[in-house]
């Protein structure tokens, strides 16, 4: 059985391959909302295969992690950050020490999506 602790196959290889991942999370007033954001590390040997014209994979990537909260009714416009706060933020150097980071914040890794499918302003 998945309890949620367990990253869903297509969300790994995102990572693995760069992508950015968000999740919504509670706020913490009625009036705000709140996501964590995980920015996979990227370097040169990225960079090279981008101009090569393909993804790399990687399995032994850094993230980082941040938990932002915006003004509800700001989010769909383009002063989403007013007002905005940076509630935490934590560098991971492996997947392990990522699901780590996220058991501390209580978030579970089967929360995350794209951002396309999200409503997180950045």
């Amino acid at each position: 059985m998945n309890d949620g602790s367990n990253w869903p196959t297509d969300k790994l290889t995102a990572l693995r391959l760069g992508r950015r991942l968000v999740a919504e999370v509670p706020a913490s007033q009625p009036d705000r909302r709140a996501f964590v954001d995980i920015r996979p590390e990227l370097g040169e040997a990225d960079a090279r295969a981008r101009d090569e014209g393909w993804v790399r994979s990687d399995a032994q990537r850094g993230f980082r992690l941040e938990h932002w909260e915006y003004e509800r009714e700001r989010i769909d416009g383009f002063d989403y950050d007013i007002g905005a706060a940076l509630i935490g933020s934590a560098d991971a150097p492996d997947e392990a020490q990522l699901i780590t980071v996220l058991s501390a914040w209580g978030v579970r890794p089967d929360l995350f999506g794209h951002p396309w499918d999200s409503d997180d302003p950045r």
